[in-house]
């Protein structure tokens, strides 16, 4: 490709981007930032110059963030056995202690990455501004210990640092109605949020390409469900593993008001631009009745 291809190449790019930043303009998105964009640093600065960049063309973006493999490192620093049930991490008082540090490490090393790039950010978890009111989550009936499930989630600080310019970058600790700390899954905190701030957009990073008919063939990807798609899909018996929450989830935060939901894998570089701003997207994208994926047609 000479330099004269490569410009209008460029261009084009640029131009097929216009319709998805006109149609979302000061919209909110929510980010849920998991998996390996989470550990490994060059996919780190890459999410984070894509949110930059989103927030840089008008939109509104909001972080939600895990931190699980680094929880169950120190959990095992500390000498004690991470344990789980049902994909739930069992949280006692000291594993707790752990997670609430270890999250907050987590959330100023992305606020550091993103005033890295020019883009103010705050980090706050569920508890400042009473953002995330939880009560004890259950798990087939098992005390799993401070494990929260969302009840209610108070937007006020979130509105506030949006209206003032800043990236929330939130971590997924809360607290219930006796002021307790409570481990919340990070997914469950990013629906609630999408769907109390009616966000346009929420996003989950992980580490697969996205929804496959059959999980053992990559060539059975799922482009696009609906709503109606993805409960029948569900029904079917072949979803499992980690992707059987996260698609409900996903469900249940379209049928909440969110327009649309990603399943992105965290592992391609700038997969929040190729999904956002370009026809093909590189995902699967769970969508509202009436919602289509493209807007250039």
């Amino acid at each position: 490709m000479d330099n004269m291809e490569l410009w209008l190449h460029k261009a084009q790019v640029l131009i097929e981007a216009l319709p998805y930043i006109q149609h979302f303009n000061g919209a909110k998105i929510v980010v849920k930032y998991g998996g390996s964009a989470m550990t490994d640093n060059a996919l780190k600065k890459n999410v984070i110059k894509d949110v930059a960049l989103l927030k840089l063309v008008g939109f509104k973006p909001i972080i939600v963030h895990g931190g699980g493999k680094e929880i169950s490192k120190w959990v095992k620093l500390s000498g004690m056995t991470p344990e789980f049930v049902n994909g739930l991490r069992v949280t006692d008082t000291k594993t707790m202690e752990i997670a609430e540090m270890v999250l907050g490490k987590v959330n100023k090393n992305l606020v550091q990455y993103m005033e890295s790039v020019g883009v103010k950010a705050a980090g706050i978890s569920g508890k400042d501004g009473n953002t995330l009111t939880v009560k004890k989550k259950m798990s087939a009936g098992k005390d799993i210990g401070y494990v929260g499930e969302v009840t209610n989630v108070n937007t006020d600080l979130i509105d506030t640092l949006i209206e003032n310019d800043f990236v929330p970058v939130i971590c997924p600790i809360g607290m219930d109605d006796n002021y307790e700390s409570y481990n919340i899954n990070a997914d469950d905190a990013a629906c609630a949020i999408a769907t109390a701030e009616h966000a346009q957009k929420l996003a989950f990073l992980t580490d697969i390409e996205g929804v496959y008919r059959d999980p053992l063939d990559q060539s059975t990807l799922i482009s696009e469900l609906t709503v109606a798609e993805a409960e029948e899909f569900l029904a079917s018996g072949h979803v499992g593993g980690g992707m059987l929450p996260k698609l409900q989830n996903c469900i249940d935060a379209i049928k909440q008001g969110v327009s649309r939901v990603h399943i992105l894998d965290g592992r391609i570089e700038h997969c929040l631009l190729l999904e956002f701003f370009t026809d093909r997207g590189i995902g699967t994208a769970i969508l509202g009745d009436g919602e289509s994926r493209y807007f250039n047609e």
